[in-house]
Formats: structure tokens, sequence, C-alpha cells
């Protein structure tokens, strides 16, 4: 079997940013899965909080200049590259000056959703994979973390199904304790909106909140993979009659998820 290749996409990585369990969990995956010899990608969101300097980020020229659409907008991607300290893994940083380039991630200095959290949501789901198809590397897995990457399964499977480097990519959707209780407004669809998608598959995600937004990431995903074991809220409606397995981050844990891509590509 040629080297797997997988495309992690998360809100964040250890060691650049952690606030979540998302940072701790892919920063272990991904080195674990190149030491068993996979290709790997990352992309990451650059919040203002990851300093650039002590990172040593660098602009990828080629890859940056692109204009993402959110609704009738367009907003100017850029790319820069870090690598993992002591590693050879590098990092794909998804950046904008008008989405990221302030002093918080999430929340704002009063502890509130900022209120464009719906299209950076979007800005970071199209960008990654306009981003793969610019490397042109194709993946055999698209291994997606978190609320903040569940337009990506949909996208993959409607307006990217045809396309020569994505077409083939099987798509994990990775689910979080990290529930919101904030809305978006009822023109999230409008803003999420690409070639190919139908405004009826949209509809639910007007005023979108947590469970509708790990809905869309589950209906369209391969395979679904809890990634903590105990849930809040609505967790029950949202896995119902759905085989979302609960995967452990440790060393077992680990094997399990290169079975599962194994599993999905017919290796």
């Amino acid at each position: 079997m040629a080297n797997l290749r997988i495309l992690y996409i998360a809100s964040e990585i250890d060691p650049f940013l952690n606030t979540s369990r998302v940072a701790e969990f892919v920063g272990k995956l991904a080195p674990a899965m190149q030491e068993k010899e996979a290709e790997i990608r990352i992309l990451v969101p650059r919040f203002g909080v990851i300093n650039e300097r002590k990172n040593r980020l660098h602009e990828v020229v080629r890859l940056s200049g692109i204009n993402i659409m959110v609704g009738s907008e367009e907003q100017t991607l850029t790319i820069k590259v870090a690598s993992i300290p002591g590693s050879r893994l590098q990092v794909y940083f998804i950046d904008n000056e008008t989405y990221f380039h302030r002093k918080f991630v999430f929340l704002d200095k009063e502890n509130k959703l900022f209120e464009d959290n719906d299209e950076r949501l979007i800005f970071l789901c199209k960008g990654a994979l306009e981003t793969v198809k610019n490397l042109e590397w194709a993946p055999d897995i698209v291994h997606c973390h978190d609320w903040m990457t569940s337009l990506v399964p949909m996208y993959l499977k409607t307006t990217f199904k045809k396309d020569p480097i994505l077409q083939n990519a099987k798509v994990i959707f990775n689910v979080y304790n990290n529930a919101f209780t904030e809305r978006f407004g009822e023109d999230f669809p409008k803003k999420a909106k690409m070639v190919g998608i139908e405004d009826t598959t949209l509809a639910p995600l007007a005023c979108a909140g947590f469970q509708e937004l790990i809905s869309i990431g589950i209906q369209y995903a391969d395979a679904v993979v809890k990634s903590e074991e105990v849930y809040k809220g609505d967790f029950d409606l949202i896995f119902a009659g759905k085989d979302a397995p609960y995967i452990a981050n440790n060393e077992e844990g680990i094997e399990n998820y290169y079975q599962l891509y194994k599993k999905l590509i017919g290796a």
C-alpha cells in the first residue's frame, strides 16, 4: 500500500494554541500517524493569540492571495506555515485580517461568542479545501475536528465531489464537548452556500447552534467518532441512530484510528 495520506483540519493544535482537548488530541494523533509513515498535512486557523515570531510562522506566497466567498463578500486567504518543534511536521495556518487578527479566540473580553464566528467557520472550511487543491495533494482521509470544521464533510460530498484532488477522500468527523448556547443568524445558510448545494440542504442551518452544526457534520461524514466520553445537553439527540464510537486518546486509541483509516480506504 502506498503511504496513507491524511489531512487534519482542526480549530487548534498544540503547541501553537491549546484551549481545549482538540489541540492536545490532534497534536498527538498527527505525529503518531507520521511515525507510521503516513503523509500528513495539518490546517488550522491562525488566531491572533498565536505569536508569529515566537512560532516562526512565515507566509507561503504561492498558496496565498485567493479570495474566499462568505455570502456576497470576498475575503482574502493568506497561508502561513510553521513546523512543530521536534518533528518533521508542518502546520498550515489559515489567516485573514478580518477574521483572525484579534486578541481572543472564540469569546470576546466579555466572554461572549464573537458575532462573526459563523463567518470565521465558513472561511476556515472553504479556505482549507481550496488550500489543499492548490497544494495539488490528494488526501485519502480528511479528518475534521470539532464544530468549527462541521461544514467540511458537506462541502466534500457536494461542491468538491468531482474535484480531481478531493473526490476520492473519505471524511471523518470528530465530536468534542465544546458546546455553546448561542446561535448564528438566519443568513448563515446564505453565507455558507457553495456551488452544487441545494437551498433545502442548507435550510436546517438557519439560526444554527452547536447541535445543528454537529448534526450537519455527522450527516455527511463517512465515519463519526466521539473524542470524549461524557457529553452534555442534547447529545443523545445528535447521535440518535448514528454509529459514533468513542476512541480514547492513548496508544491503543491511536492504533484504532489507524485501523479506521485503513478500513475506510479499503486497505
